[in-house]
């Protein structure tokens, strides 16, 4: 493969912090949720309960609480207005999973209550949808046709701004997820069912899940930069020749 994108190439070093910084926040969750798990509450107080009763005390009776295959596959749907729970979350009766559907719940009332964050990540997921499927397509064909056209200037530039969207979106998502969990927060203390050291622990969980979404953007950030180093390297040694 040619150098500059492949093997040889030293802009990969950019990306690693990066990578370590995911894997890291991936142990944390992990670490995070199996020990919170290991909290128990009350039998009554599972996540799908928990996030029954947020819903209702918010005013979305109307919104569905559903349980979903796989582990940690919880969210909210804002399309069917429908609060999906994974079975460990759903039947859990523990602080780590309360904490999680509370944070799901979270996205329910972002939605209802018109949160602007919220809207704009929903309005822009089909471009940025689109833009990552295309975005490398578009760099790498540019590569292999350097130097042998000037329309491969273009192709790579249209690579970096479709991969732009997808890193954009990262960056909207941010707010959008640290305001789910403080209203998740905020609703487990008014109910008066935890105890401080439980809340405690699902505000660490919460932290944890929260930490791979600002690594996924520090992954996009350097990842970004490393495409305009290696446009800009290949357009630096076509001019001086």
């Amino acid at each position: 493969m040619f150098f500059g994108f492949f093997w040889g190439d030293w802009t990969l070093i950019l990306v690693i912090p990066g990578l370590l910084f995911t894997l890291w926040a991936q142990f944390k969750v992990k670490s995070s949720y199996s020990r919170y798990a290991q909290e128990l509450l009350p039998p009554y107080m599972t996540g799908a309960a928990v996030a029954r009763r947020m819903l209702d005390a918010n005013g979305l009776s109307h919104v569905p609480v559903e349980m979903v295959r796989g582990h940690l596959s919880d969210h909210y749907d804002p399309r069917h207005k429908v609060l999906r729970l994974s079975e460990a979350v759903y039947h859990g009766n523990n602080v780590a999973a309360v904490g999680v559907a509370a944070h799901e719940a979270g996205h329910a009332l972002q939605d209802e209550r018109g949160y602007l964050p919220l809207k704009f990540r929903i309005a822009i997921v089909p471009v940025c949808n689109v833009g990552s499927r295309l975005a490398m397509p578009l760099f790498i064909i540019g590569l292999f046709m350097a130097g042998l056209s000037a329309f491969a200037d273009w192709l790579m530039l249209a690579g970096i701004a479709a991969f732009s969207l997808s890193v954009f979106f990262q960056l909207v998502t941010l707010p959008v997820e640290f305001n789910a969990s403080r209203r998740a927060l905020r609703c487990l203390e008014g109910s008066g069912t935890m105890t401080n050291a439980q809340l405690k622990g699902s505000r660490k969980v919460l932290s944890a899940a929260a930490m791979t979404y600002v690594a996924a953007l520090a992954v996009g950030l350097l990842s970004l930069l490393r495409l305009l180093l290696i446009a800009a390297s290949f357009g630096s040694r076509r001019n001086s020749r």
